[in-house]
């Protein structure tokens, strides 16, 4: 099924992963936003729940080892035309995890990984909803 104009919302994960003070970001390797830094994650596959979504994409993206700690909430992004059609819509479940280990190395759908301290993230120019996502896992910490 196309992703513009599909008969279903797509469900995708994110998961905020923590190694100290440090939470890992990606740069995204694929549309939508190619080239922008986010958390890691990327759409459920059938038949897996959506905490094995975030763990197989997580692994796949970073090559890490993490234990996912807190459902964090669900985020509605619904795009449409100038018709007023649903041209996308996304369900996204964000997660939070703590690193249990082996080294970050960029995979199939990331250019990039890097660990970062939350006063750095304003150079990484998220998207507001990440931010929050963030936030709110630092609070749960």
């Amino acid at each position: 099924m196309s992703r513009e104009y599909p008969d279903r919302p797509f469900v995708g994960v994110g998961v905020v992963i923590w190694r100290g003070d440090e939470l890992l970001l990606i740069q995204r390797g694929k549309e939508p936003r190619r080239g922008q830094w986010s958390i890691p994650g990327g759409m459920q596959e059938l038949g897996e729940t959506t905490c094995e979504a975030a763990l197989r994409e997580v692994r796949e993206e970073t090559n890490l080892d993490i234990e996912v700690t807190h459902m964090l909430d669900v985020i509605d992004t619904i795009s449409r035309d100038d018709d007023g059609r649903v041209r996308m819509q996304y369900v996204l479940i964000d997660f939070a995890a703590e690193w249990r280990g082996r080294e970050a190395i960029a995979g199939s759908d990331a250019m990039g990984v890097r660990w970062v301290r939350r006063e750095n993230l304003p150079e990484y120019e998220l998207w507001s909803e990440t931010l929050r996502i963030i936030d709110k896992s630092a609070e749960l910490r």
